[in-house]
């Protein structure tokens, strides 16, 4: 089977699940290696590279802008660092596929180079609010053109005089907060970022590992322009993202005990994991070291019975990304589970809220959806029937977990997009002991 390529899956019960797995590299990290080496002064060693379209698409756009990347192997790249203002203009539009991390960090990025530049994406990307990221970059002194509405295409005007700002960000994102500090790295003076909620530090820390210079707690960081980053090697850990599928899936099938290796367990990332135990979950860490300046470690689960909670709203932030999955925890757990304050769920590659009450009321599953969130009833007794993922890559590998609870077959219609982030995702699973088939 091939996620790039089949439109439609066919996923049923399949055996209780059980061995090791390698999930894919992280995705956000794969990104910012590709940035950050690329702008290094030398030659930097990426292994763990997340070999899906989302991290390509920003390699490509890389190559475009001057930088060699060599590909010694799958999952390794070989990337020759043009230092901090060594880009070059690319020859027409960048695109930027379905990746709104690589969009909205490119912003920062590009708003600081001395050539003119234009990010397109895919149909699903240029739907997506980019104000976000656009007003902010202009309080340092971007010039940054959106299409109608705020969305994509952007058009940043280069040889801008970027000035450094102290921002307290409207939205708790990790990709704002990482635009502002790498438009940074090219503004005069300070640019200071403060949170309403800590997010994910994966720019801070690789940042802070190429040797710039960065001030960063939860929910802050502070940095100054001028200095230089330095080549290293990076090992890109597991995504956590990717493990969640299998983590929810082997704590509902019974008889279920998997082992996934080496996941980053970042802490700003790892909501899922604090929020799954609350439900019972049966979920052991196994430090495991550092990979590329990232916490990682085992993660050993076994199914246990589920029941339903009330989602403490600090860990949503930590888990924007795992709602998706744990809307079918939630359904299959004893008791009621709310979520409230995630309303950024409505914007992601689909409206995950609506998308997911949709395809688990099919299914048979009871949910009230909320403008944040949304009350899933628990107990349900799903069945077979067709649901959509809207080219959502997260929505079609949540509703392939909610078929191995179900009586009968589910069809997933628009799967294609899973290899933006998850190559391969088909086969490891079915080899785990999901019943899953291209349609």
């Amino acid at each position: 089977m091939n996620s790039g390529t089949d439109m439609e899956w066919i996923a049923s019960k399949g055996a209780p699940l059980h061995g090791e797995l390698a999930v894919p590299g992280d995705k956000s990290v794969s990104h910012r290696a590709i940035m950050l080496a690329s702008l290094a002064d030398g030659t930097s060693r990426i292994d763990g590279f997340l070999e899906g379209e989302d991290a390509r698409a920003t390699e490509t756009i890389f190559r475009r802008m001057g930088v060699r990347i060599e590909t010694p192997q799958a999952g390794s790249r070989v990337v020759h660092g043009v230092g901090i203002d060594g880009l070059h203009a690319p020859d027409g539009p960048l695109d930027c596929g379905n990746a709104g991390t690589g969009m909205r960090l490119l912003a920062g990025l590009l708003a600081g180079q001395a050539f003119d530049t234009t990010l397109v994406g895919d149909a699903s990307l240029s739907k997506r609010p980019m104000r976000r990221v656009t007003v902010p970059l202009a309080r340092m002194g971007a010039r940054i053109d959106t299409g109608e509405g705020g969305v994509p295409p952007l058009r940043i005007h280069g040889g801008s005089a970027l000035h450094g700002i102290d921002i307290d960000t409207e939205v708790a994102s990790a990709q704002v907060k990482s635009a502002l500090l790498l438009a940074g790295l090219y503004a005069r003076g300070a640019t200071t970022v403060r949170e309403p909620h800590p997010t994910r530090d994966y720019t801070e820390r690789m940042l802070q590992a190429l040797g710039w210079p960065i001030e960063f707690s939860p929910g802050y960081a502070r940095l100054e322009g001028g200095h230089r980053l330095r080549a290293r090697d990076i090992v890109v850990p597991a995504d956590f993202s990717s493990a969640a599928f299998f983590l929810v899936a082997a704590s509902l099938v019974p008889g279920s005990e998997l082992r996934l290796r080496r996941v980053g367990v970042n802490p700003r990332r790892t909501g899922l994991l604090h929020v799954l135990r609350l439900m019972g979950a049966d979920i052991v860490e196994h430090p495991a070291g550092e990979q590329g300046g990232e916490p990682v470690s085992d993660l050993v689960v076994r199914h246990a019975p589920l029941r339903g909670i009330e989602v403490p709203e600090e860990h949503v932030a930590d888990m924007i990304d795992e709602f998706p999955v744990l809307f079918v925890a939630a359904a299959c757990a004893r008791g009621t589970t709310v979520v409230r304050g995630a309303a950024e769920l409505r914007v992601k590659e689909s409206d995950r809220i609506a998308t997911m009450a949709a395809g688990l009321r099919t299914l048979g599953a009871s949910i009230d959806e909320r403008p944040d969130g949304a009350v899933i009833q628990g107990d349900a007794r799903l069945g077979g029937g067709a649901v959509q993922s809207h080219g959502d890559h997260r929505i079609a590998m949540s509703f392939a977990v909610a078929a191995q609870l179900a009586q009968g077959e589910v069809r997933i219609g628009d799967v294609a997009n899973v290899a933006t982030s998850f190559p391969g995702f088909d086969t490891l699973a079915v080899g785990a002991g999901f019943g899953l088939r291209a349609g």
